[in-house]
């Protein structure tokens, strides 16, 4: 997969997964543009993209809060003057957020997780698509996880704002149909990085046994390969995947580098997406009236 010529922004770069994803983009020829809080990881982050990097790859970096509007603006304004070609959107920045139940969580820090995992996620997209737009070309991917498609219980932040990153997604799509933007969530697996040591680190009685017992397999086991959920990304950011847009899909689990094989059937149906099961989808003949 080609992305010579792409310019992509990639948020939470300074380390785990988008740290993965901005060395596989340049490797795959493309110019990127980094942010994430912290200066030094990122600055360190930025340094060794430039030694892997071929001659005239462009590697820029902006420190960024990006559940904060006005520094989103500037942001985009940054990665567009740096890249000569911006063509691509990567929302990872993410956390996990307070661990216990609901009600013994502080609010403000239940809040913070959605304004970093959702408005975090949506104000790089509302920035980016009139760019995009004007380019009349396109590719966003946003960063979702196990929390959008099952209960987790004593880490209602993470899940509640990662479903809604998934009907964001799709509805983005719909609202950029004809304009040549694909834009697709990304479920990477269980990956060991800084959020898995959160939840070792908070224990049993927080984040709950059962959790607790699959966060510990997973560390024993390794967990899903960065490598994996980053090749899935530089696909989507590619032109193989021109077209394929508005769907959640798992690096483990789909088989994401055919679906351009697949695309009329992909684009008439609801594979890959959020949707309610009612009785019917079961097998049960209970009365709908």
């Amino acid at each position: 997969m080609n992305l010579q010529g792409r310019g992509i922004l990639i948020t939470g770069a300074s380390q785990g997964l988008g740290k993965t994803i901005a060395e596989a983009c340049v490797d795959a020829g493309a110019d990127v543009f980094l942010c994430a809080r912290g200066a030094t990881e990122l600055e360190e982050v930025c340094q060794g993209l430039r030694e892997r990097a071929r001659s005239g790859q462009r590697i820029a970096s902006r420190v960024t809060d990006v559940s904060n509007p006005q520094a989103v603006s500037e942001l985009l304004t940054a990665a567009t003057e740096a890249l000569p070609r911006f063509t691509g959107l990567v929302n990872n920045a993410g956390v996990y957020g307070p661990k216990g139940r609901l009600e013994d969580t502080p609010w403000d820090e239940w809040a913070r997780a959605i304004e970093i995992n959702l408005y975090g996620t949506a104000l790089p997209c509302r920035a980016a698509i009139p760019v995009f737009r004007r380019l009349g070309y396109g590719k966003i991917v946003n960063l979702s996880g196990g929390g959008a498609t099952a209960p987790l219980p004593n880490l209602s932040s993470y899940a509640a704002s990662k479903a809604a990153v998934v009907r964001l997604t799709e509805t983005l799509a719909l609202e950029t149909t004809g304009a040549k933007i694909d834009i697709n969530a990304v479920a990477p697996g269980a990956l060991n990085t800084r959020l898995l040591d959160e939840v070792l680190a908070a224990g049993p009685e927080r984040v709950g046994a059962s959790f607790y017992e699959r966060a510990l397999a997973q560390q024993a086991s390794g967990g899903a390969s960065l490598e994996t959920g980053a090749a899935l990304c530089v696909y989507l950011l590619s032109e193989n995947s021109d077209g394929v847009t508005g769907r959640l899909l798992s690096a483990i689990w789909d088989p994401w580098a055919t679906l351009s094989e697949r695309l009329d059937a992909l684009t008439k149906s609801d594979v890959y997406t959020l949707r309610r099961i009612v009785p019917k989808d079961r097998g049960l003949d209970w009365d709908q009236s």
